[in-house]
Parts: C-alpha cells; sequence; structure tokens
C-alpha cells in the first residue's frame, strides 16, 4: 500500500498567498474528492503538487511513500507515482502518443497495442492515438486519450484537475468508470478535484474534501455532496 501526505502546505501564486496550509493523508486504492468554491485554491493544489514554477511552495510536505516530492523536479514525481490530468490538456504538435509514453517510461514492448486496448476501454477512436498529442482533438476526446496515459503508465497516485469540464454525458461516464477501475486493477488513488456532484455519480469517492480559503474545512463521506448540493458552500465559507 502506498501514501500520499500533504501535510502543511503553504502557496504563493503571484506573491499572494492561496493555500494556506492544506492537510490530507490518503492511501492508494482510495477515491478523495476535494470540492470547493471558485477561488478557494483547488487548482493551486494540483499545480504546485506537479511541481508548476508559476507556484511558490513556502512551507509544507508532500510526500509518496516517504520520499519529499517538493525538493524533485516535476519529470521524478512523475517517476515516484504522481500523474496530474490537467483541466485543459495541451497539444503537442509534432509528438505522438506513443512517443510521449516511451519517454515517460512505458515499455515499448505492445505498446501501441495496449493503447489501442485502453483507446477502446474509454470509446475513443483508434486513430486519435495516430496524431499527435491532442492535435485537433475536442475536450472529451483530450480527456479520454489522458485515460489511455493514466492506464499505460499506471501511477501509484492520480491527480485530477476538474477532469469533468466541459464533457458531455458519455464522456465523463467513460471517464470515471476507467478511473473506478484502475482504484482496482493496480490500486490507483485517486484525488479529483470538481465543481459537480454528477462526476461521482460514476466515481464513488471514499472521501470528501471541502476546501475554502486555502485548507480543508470540513471531510466526509459520499453524504457530503449532498449537503453541498443542498447547502451549497456557504455554510463552509471561511475568511
Amino acid at each position: 500500500m502506498s501514501v500520499l501526505s500533504i501535510s502543511g502546505l503553504r502557496v504563493d501564486v503571484a506573491g499572494k498567498e492561496v493555500l494556506k496550509g492544506f492537510d490530507l493523508t490518503m492511501s492508494s486504492g482510495e477515491v478523495h474528492v476535494i470540492m470547493g468554491p471558485n477561488g478557494s485554491g483547488k487548482s493551486t493544489l494540483a499545480h504546485a503538487i506537479a511541481g508548476h514554477p508559476g507556484y511558490q511552495v513556502r512551507e509544507g510536505s508532500v510526500r509518496i511513500d516517504g520520499v519529499e516530492l517538493l525538493d524533485l523536479s516535476p519529470t521524478e514525481r512523475a517517476r515516484h507515482g504522481l500523474f496530474l490530468a490537467l483541466q485543459h490538456p495541451m497539444e503537442v504538435p509534432g509528438v505522438r502518443p506513443v512517443d510521449l509514453l516511451a519517454a515517460a517510461g512505458a515499455s515499448r514492448v505492445d505498446l501501441m497495442a495496449r493503447m489501442r486496448d485502453e483507446a477502446r476501454r474509454v470509446e475513443l477512436r483508434p486513430d486519435v492515438l495516430e496524431r499527435f498529442v491532442n492535435v485537433d482533438l475536442s475536450g472529451g476526446e483530450r480527456k479520454r486519450a489522458e485515460m489511455v496515459q493514466l492506464a499505460i503508465l499506471r501511477p501509484k497516485f492520480a491527480l485530477l484537475d476538474e477532469i469533468d469540464s466541459g464533457l458531455d454525458v458519455d464522456a465523463l461516464g467513460a471517464v470515471a468508470r476507467r478511473l473506478q477501475e484502475a482504484t482496482l486493477e493496480w490500486d490507483c488513488g485517486v484525488l479529483a478535484i470538481t465543481h459537480f456532484r454528477r462526476l461521482l455519480h460514476e466515481l464513488t469517492p471514499t472521501t470528501i474534501h471541502v476546501v475554502s480559503a486555502g485548507r480543508v474545512v470540513a471531510t466526509g463521506g459520499p453524504e457530503l455532496a449532498e449537503i453541498l448540493e443542498r447547502d451549497g458552500y456557504e455554510p463552509f465559507r471561511i475568511e
């Protein structure tokens, strides 16, 4: 079993403190969901953990199995088992998905065959795998393609920054089901940032965390999503 531990994380963006002592611990195979109003620090958390240079970590620790990720480059963080799915996956002209995955450490043995099998599982047309990464793809195709990458790389923990953003019902269902299967197939831990409960119709959370003003202010089970849908974020807001 692997453990992702975030402790006392304080992060500045453009000179302003956004995360103000963020704490969260999860184990492999679990699904943790982070919900909160706009500006509460959800996307800042994802980018800071992944090592985006525009996010300055002032204090705190982010560890996978005791290894301090904040001391490592983004590449080294990925090699220690972290996968980040972006809210808006970028185009990478000139680079094919198979070469991207090989560069990320995937074995080239039967790689295209494995990619086609994963594309089938998320209902992604196989010809998309022959294009350059995310070039001329719809939002739904990009998110499904990210699930192909995740399944080939098999990270310990997948950090998903609004994976449901811009997806129609079919694409959302395919993505969420593949994530749920990943928790069983190789005990992938899923940390999903979302605004909407609809993601949770297919992806069953172990724990839900509500974030306000840069820190976790409430933690509970799936019933917490029902409270948020009924009452909104106002009861959880802090200054």
